[in-house]
């Protein structure tokens, strides 16, 4: 059973920087991606960006040269480094880890970003 955590700060003025972290407990043995989504008020989960096992990333197009996403193997640990923050990317994100045996989520964290 593998049972993520999120921490990190939530609100932030535009233009600025957060970073979420998603740490698993469990073994992670044959993890195939480590992501993260966000689900803005009144619309669907949409994908944020992943690391792939080999450490292959996707990001969405809005997110592009703003957001970076990182993992540690040591940790067990994923992030999410977010700058250039917009108020349209205020939004619930939660991490998901997917691999043999178990597709997890995380508690997902209210991110608010004023203007």
């Amino acid at each position: 059973q593998v049972q993520l955590v999120e921490s990190g700060v939530g609100l932030v003025q535009a233009v600025g920087s957060l970073r979420l972290s998603c740490a698993a407990s469990g073994s992670i043995f044959g993890i195939q991606r480590m992501g993260w989504y966000r689900q803005a008020p009144g619309k669907q989960l949409d994908l944020v960006a992943f690391i792939t096992g080999s450490g292959s990333t996707k990001y969405a197009d809005s997110v592009k040269g703003r957001f970076t996403i990182s993992r540690d193997n040591a940790k067990n640990t994923v992030y999410l480094q977010m700058t250039s923050l917009k108020p349209e990317n205020t939004a619930v994100y939660y991490c998901n880890f997917w691999g043999l045996g178990y597709d997890s989520w995380g508690q997902g964290t209210q991110v608010t970003v004023s203007s």
